[in-house]
Order: structure tokens, then sequence, then C-alpha cells
């Protein structure tokens, strides 16, 4: 008997696979519309814009398909990240999922107005950390307005104002920064690019989407890295510079003693 219901089974699985597949279901665009929730002048934009696919006609009818639904889920999602409607569309042509985890605005928005009053910083000094790059362009990363880590980075050049950094060095410490990391951040491409070595690419670009897909975790893990670097490197340069300084009677910093104001 077991047996027996073991084929009735088998057989009533065979010929659902060999069931022709239901017909996708196609829709005007006031009913896509009322489906994703947006109006119709939405739709139009968007497809203007180049974010949402043409869609297919049917006579005298232009009907769209689950694949454009997906899409304005896609586009609302990305919009309430407050991504720019240009980094949404290189967003979704891009086909990496995961990869917008590692450009979402965090926390409260802020204009530039903003920032300056919430900082307590001088707006001459603002403008200067706007030209080295230090303090980054909301359009550079895909956003409309500033987040809460601008403001954390304002008030860490507060902090290093109130100990005894002066502008200047404030400027040209945060060039020095920003020239550095840039570069160091083109050497990590280029070698994902597989530039300098023989990767094998099929695998290399596995590594690609798994980091991207994964990049919730992979932030904070590569933070935790460059942070250990870099305080091991100010640990170690500050030893070799206070050794340097016992042998040559100058301060830490390099200055010579003698030239130290009194």
């Amino acid at each position: 008997m077991e047996e027996h219901w073991k084929y009735i089974l088998s057989v009533s699985l065979l010929s659902i696979q060999r069931m022709p597949d239901v017909a996708e279901s196609r829709w005007r665009i006031d009913e896509l519309a009322h489906r994703a929730g947006v109006t119709v002048d939405t739709i139009r934009y968007y497809a203007r814009e180049g974010l949402l696919a043409a869609p297919e006609r049917s006579g005298r009818h232009k009907l769209y398909g689950s694949a454009h639904l997906e899409r304005l889920g896609r586009i609302r999602d990305l919009q309430g990240q407050r991504f720019s409607l240009a980094a949404i569309r290189a967003l979704l042509n891009a086909d990496r999922p995961g990869i917008e985890d590692l450009l979402v605005s965090q926390g409260h928005s802020y204009t530039l107005e903003d920032l300056i009053s919430r900082s307590g910083l001088d707006a001459g000094l603002i403008a200067r950390l706007r030209d080295i790059g230090l303090l980054a362009e909301p359009e550079a990363l895909g956003h409309e307005v500033y987040d809460d880590r601008d403001l954390a980075l304002l008030h860490a050049v507060v902090e290093l104002r109130e100990i005894g950094m002066t502008e200047d060095i404030l400027v040209e410490l945060g060039a020095i920064y920003v020239r550095h990391f840039r570069a160091l951040q083109a050497d990590v491409h280029a070698m994902l690019a597989g530039d300098g070595r023989d990767w094998d690419h099929d695998e290399l670009v596995a590594i690609q989407r798994r980091l991207t897909a994964n990049s919730q975790r992979m932030i904070p893990a590569v933070d935790r890295v460059l942070n250990y670097v870099h305080q091991r490197t100010i640990q170690r340069l500050t030893l070799e510079a206070v050794r340097t300084a016992q042998e040559t009677r100058t301060g830490v910093g390099g200055v010579r003693l003698d030239d130290a104001p009194s």
C-alpha cells in the first residue's frame, strides 16, 4: 500500500512539473500605479529618467509586469534611504545586491547651514574642509544632504582645536589623510579589479559579489582593521619620535628645543 501511494505521489508531482507555466500578470499603467502605491505621473517620470524599463505593447495598450512592480519597490526603498535619483539609477544598473549598504546615509539629515550651526565651527573653516575633501560633498556619495557622520567629523575637529591644533594644521592634516586614503582606495580597487596579478576572473567576480552582498558585515570588519593599523602606526611612530628626540635634543614633533619659544 505504501509503495502504491508513493507511485501516485510521484505521478502527481510529474504532472505538476509538466503543467504549462501560468501566464505572468500584466497591468495597465493605472493598475501598476495602484499596486505600487505611486501615481501614474511618477511612473512616467521614472521611465523618462531611465529608472524603469519600457512596457510591452499589446494592441493599443502598454502593459507592465512583475519586474516593473519589483523595480518600483526597489526605487521606493532606495529613496527611503535618501539616495538621489542619479545614485538610484547607478545602483539599479549595477546589479550588485547589497552595494547600497556601502553608501547608505546614517542618522539625521542636515543642510550645510545646519552643520555650521550645530558644530559651532566657523563657516570659513568648514569651507576649507570641503575644499580639501575632508568633509565629503553629499552629491559625491549619492545623497542630497549631510548626515550624522558629517556632524561627528566636525565635532572631532572642534575637539582637536580645543586641545591645541590650529586651523592651518587641521586643514593640512586633513589634506594628508584624504590624499593618502584616496590612493589607498585606488590600490584596493585596482587589486579587486585584477590589476597587477593573474587572478582567476570568475573567482574574482564571485568574490566581488560576495563582498557587496555582505557589505553590512564587511564595513565594520574593515573599519576595525583600518583602526588597528592606524593606532599601531601612531604608537610605533610616537615611540620612534621619542627615541629620536632623546638622541637629537629635539621635541617629539621634531622641532629643535633650542628653537622653541621660551
